[in-house]
């Protein structure tokens, strides 16, 4: 059963996102499952540090993005909002090329919070980052 509160598409979370951070930084949309979210970042010139590999920061945007989409889609009250309140990462695997693909899946969907877990694995499929985000859910003035 989707946990989705709100219509979602692929094509709608897009067009909200290309005057911003994550359009700026190439990231794609991809899939949206009945309980998941996942998109996904080019390893490229806007997303590297200097030595090279794939930016720490670079890998917190994408899984605040992903986790940010996916708990205003599923926000109870029409005026509600979710916004981050906390966010962690553990950066396990450095990546120099390619691209990065994240999935933000729900632990906690509550009325007043939630959590969202972020894995991102890179073109292998082997997990770079593992990260966790707490969203207050707010409503909006």
């Amino acid at each position: 059963m989707p946990i989705w509160t709100r219509p979602i598409t692929l094509e709608k979370i897009s067009a909200s996102n290309t005057q911003t951070a994550v359009g700026n930084m190439g990231i794609e949309f991809t899939e949206i499952g009945d309980d998941f979210i996942s998109g996904r970042m080019p390893v490229d010139h806007r997303t590297v540090q200097p030595f090279g590999i794939l930016h720490g920061g670079a890998s917190v945007l994408l899984a605040e993005t992903l986790g940010s989409i996916g708990a205003n889609y599923c926000v109870k009250g029409e005026n509600q909002r979710a916004v981050g309140l906390e966010i962690n990462a553990n950066h396990l695997r450095a990546v120099s090329s390619g691209w990065v693909t994240g999935t933000a899946r729900p632990i906690h969907i509550g009325g007043s919070t939630q959590v969202w877990e972020i894995k991102i694995v890179n073109d292998e499929g082997k997990m770079t980052c593992i990260s966790r985000i707490t969203m207050a859910v707010i409503t909006a003035k």
